[in-house]
């Protein structure tokens, strides 16, 4: 019977979350039919709209690209498409166990325009902005809903489930990044990342999260990297119990956390947990990094993140040969392409260039994804799941547990110019914030692209009024008061983009006698003013600047 979901269907579904190419809204009615199920909605950027020729094909030069897999070329429309490059693709990659294709479902107009209208307050404010639910789409996908145990079979038992967003597992090595650009071999992504995004507002505190640790196959740092996700979860960390959210956030970048939302999680945790008063986090902590490595799970995202060898600085070059145009990269640098550096990618047949960016792509699928880690407890004498176990010692609990990867979206290769241009922002903004840390450290007056110190930065410099001043698109004084709120100065408080911020008296000291014995009191500081307006940040005291800094 062919299943069509129609205006009077759009009350059933609630929103779940949502990523950069689809809502995801869960079923809450009464049909057997949709019991356990979500669906994922396609969004269209607000920017401009998709025409009908976009929607129904692969474009000329995907479908070179993806020719070796007939179903994708073959499809109707990009949604079956999609669907394809999960069936064909990404389960032979990740193994049918952590993947679930989902199956295509009719949708009416009418539906998802109700849809969009029930779930616009529900959305976080900066999603909306960019893009809205796609309308003139005739299908959505259907599929399990991996934040519980399928129907049938849980007997009532609670759920608890983990959605993390691992993001990029290795260092890059490629011999085609730019020696300018090395320290990507030696900095993670994320943490690289994270400092634009402070820059760019998009989040109000640097993550100490590293995927390096999660990756990593040690115990000890998987449990750094999920204590870090805890601590500030942004967009990379969601628990569900019972389906319901009870911590993270609906899909935005930023989510912070407070008190009071952790001691409500905790208490959540004791309906799930046993185990001591104060030991419920501790326990949930264990209890993940378990499930991580005994499921092996990351093992098999890492290999398919590791397709990607020769980084984007080399891949972008082989883009430009496979939509026969002259190579920006190489005329922005003045690079002959056959002589330069980049020649040998210049000089491949185009089937090695296909590969190339092809391997990109799938890779950059498996560095975006999220994991979907799910627990309920299990009896000694159940012999009705075909689960994985563990059992957690510190609880004196056995307990099932699945995982499967989601948001497994195929990028379009239309992207490599921004992957590119992103790539490079990121290494930008990263690099400059490490030259001001040099240059206070190095006792020098911090020059070039973030300006110049009203007054020499010099050892043992005794002052009275002392400004940093800096270049507003390099937001130091938001980046600087982020760093002191993570240090454990929880006094100050965030501040905005226009506001200026002054401390002084006795919040001043109070900020201070704050400081743990690893971040001891800063003396001799009377006063401390933040302007993010003009990015300045100005001190009054005795103290020496290269120590403050």
């Amino acid at each position: 019977m062919k299943v069509v979901l129609e205006k009077k269907d759009a009350g059933d579904w609630c929103y779940r979350g949502e990523g950069a190419i689809n809502l995801v809204l869960a079923y809450s009615g009464s049909s057997p039919t949709f019991s356990g199920k979500i669906i994922r909605v396609p969004k269209v950027p607000r920017n401009g709209s998709i025409k009908e020729t976009e929607r129904s094909v692969l474009s000329e030069h995907e479908c070179s690209l993806w020719k070796d897999v007939a179903d994708i070329v073959t499809s109707p429309n990009k949604e079956v498409a999609e669907q394809m490059y999960v069936q064909c693709v990404m389960i032979p990659l990740l193994g049918s166990e952590f993947v679930d294709p989902g199956v295509k479902i009719l949708v009416s107009r009418e539906f998802l325009e109700l849809v969009e209208r029930n779930v616009l307050s529900q959305r976080p404010g900066w999603r909306v902005s960019a893009a809205s639910v796609d309308c003139g789409a005739d299908s959505v996908l259907l599929m399990s809903d991996h934040s519980v145990f399928p129907q049938g079979t849980s007997k009532g038992k609670p759920c608890l489930s983990v959605e993390i967003k691992p993001k990029w597992g290795f260092l890059p090595s490629s011999s085609f990044i730019a020696d300018e650009n090395a320290i990507k071999k030696n900095v993670s992504r994320f943490k690289m990342h994270q400092v634009l995004k402070l820059q760019q507002q998009k989040i109000q505190q640097l993550s100490e999260y590293d995927p390096l640790d999660l990756f990593s196959g040690s115990r000890e740092r998987i449990h750094k990297a999920f204590k870090a996700l805890f601590a500030n979860p942004q967009n990379n960390l969601r628990v569900f119990l019972n389906s319901s959210l009870i911590y993270g956030g609906m899909g935005g970048g930023d989510q912070g956390t407070d008190s009071v939302k952790v001691e409500a999680f905790k208490d959540n945790l004791k309906s799930f947990l046993h185990g001591e008063n104060g030991l419920h986090k501790r326990n949930f902590v264990n209890l993940v990094g378990e499930a991580i490595l005994k499921s092996g799970v990351l093992d098999r995202l890492l290999e398919v993140q590791k397709l990607d060898k020769f980084d984007v600085e080399g891949a972008i070059h082989a883009y430009y040969d496979i939509v026969s145009q002259p190579c920006k990269i190489c005329k922005d640098s003045g690079e002959d392409r056959q002589l330069g550096k980049y020649s040998s990618l210049h000089s491949i047949p185009v089937d090695e260039s296909l590969k190339i960016v092809r391997d990109y792509l799938i890779a950059a699928t498996a560095k975006d994804c999220s994991l979907m880690i799910s627990f309920r407890p299990r009896e000694d004498d159940d012999q009705e799941s075909h689960y994985r176990t563990i059992y957690l010692d510190a609880t004196k609990q056995r307990l099932d547990v699945k995982a499967f990867f989601i948001d497994l979206d195929m990028k379009p290769l239309n992207n490599m110019e921004y992957y590119y241009e992103l790539d490079q922002k990121i290494v930008k903004s990263y690099k400059k914030m490490v030259k001001v840390e040099r240059g206070a450290a190095n006792g020098g007056t911090i020059e070039g692209c973030y300006g110049d110190s009203s007054v020499g930065v010099m050892s043992n410099f005794i002052f009275a009024v002392w400004t940093l001043n800096f270049t507003t698109d390099c937001s130091f004084a938001r980046l600087m008061m982020n760093s002191w709120t993570s240090l454990g100065w929880n006094t100050m408080p965030r501040i905005a983009s226009s506001e200026n911020y002054s401390i002084s008296g006795s919040s001043l000291l109070k900020v201070q006698a704050e400081r743990d014995e690893n971040n001891p009191p800063l003396k001799g500081i009377t006063s401390i003013v933040l302007n993010p307006s003009t990015d300045t940040v100005t001190f009054t005291g005795e103290a020496d600047p290269v120590y403050i800094v």
